[in-house]
């Protein structure tokens, strides 16, 4: 029997490549402040903060009247219904896409899939704002050109998500269809589609969670809604009134997330 005590177990070597990750992290956060050069010092001055301070006064109290809480409350229903629109859009466009981008195409050396994943990439790259800019100069300004906006991002968004998530199925219960003498469309229909529904189903709500919020910012450069209205009022100084066109979004925004987190939760078990 030893009589010579157990050894202790020898701690891990460090990692000189996290600590030297680390420590370029660190260098660059310190360089970006010192090339900014913000002088923090008037942002927190008594000067600065009286007039922040007044500045803030004035969006109180918010405009209650009647007849304004009926034009933020139509700016509300068109905000809401530019950003489902642009959705719904981008969810058809993306499954579109989806089923090249993920090698469903065919073609010669796999041009479709790589055409299919250059136009995802390039739709996506360029921001919701440059699109309704854009859309503006195309369709004008109001709500048709913000739904267009955000259907072009989102499209790029959800076609590769939705191009990742049919890459990840399991194709063996299609083969086996194709093999019994089903078309592939049929194929496609009955077998690897139930399975990938859900989850496109479920990056469609998030999505739309996120749209919600753009959609209200999109006014700004002529997309319509709350975000137009609320740039009009700004930019007379009626900080009441864009007070309450700010509580309408933050009441929308919630309503939203909540729906829409609510219905996610009861596709978890089907994609779980």
């Amino acid at each position: 029997m030893s009589t010579f005590p157990p050894s202790l177990p020898s701690s891990p070597p460090p990692c000189w490549r996290c600590r030297i990750a680390l420590l370029l992290i660190g260098a660059a956060v310190v360089a970006s402040f010192v090339y900014l050069g913000i002088d923090y010092r008037a942002l927190g001055s008594a000067e600065s903060l009286r007039l922040m301070g007044k500045f803030i006064a004035e969006f109180f109290p918010p405009d209650t009247s009647p007849e304004f809480l009926a034009k933020v409350g139509h700016g509300a229903l068109q905000t809401l219904a530019v950003s489902a629109l642009g959705t719904v859009l981008a969810a058809l466009a993306g499954a579109a896409l989806a089923l090249p981008a993920s090698g469903r195409g065919g073609g010669p050396g796999g041009v479709l899939r790589h055409g299919a994943r250059f136009v995802l990439n390039f739709l996506r790259s360029v921001p919701e704002l440059v699109w309704a800019a854009l859309m503006v100069l195309a369709a004008g300004i109001g709500p048709f050109a913000g739904a267009l906006a955000l259907a072009l991002h989102t499209t790029g968004v959800l076609g590769r998500l939705f191009a990742e998530a049919l890459e990840n199925a399991p194709r063996e219960p299609e083969h086996a269809l194709t093999l019994s003498g089903a078309g592939p469309v049929a194929a496609f229909s009955y077998a690897s589609l139930p399975i990938v529904l859900p989850q496109w189903v479920a990056y469609t709500l998030y999505r739309w969670e996120m749209n919600i919020r753009m959609a209200a910012v999109l006014g700004f450069v002529g997309g319509g809604g709350l975000g137009q209205l609320l740039y009009f009022h700004l930019s007379i100084f009626q900080q009441q009134q864009a007070m309450s066109v700010l509580i309408a979004m933050f009441v929308l925004v919630t309503f939203v997330d909540l729906a829409s987190a609510r219905l996610r939760r009861g596709l978890g078990p089907a994609y779980a």
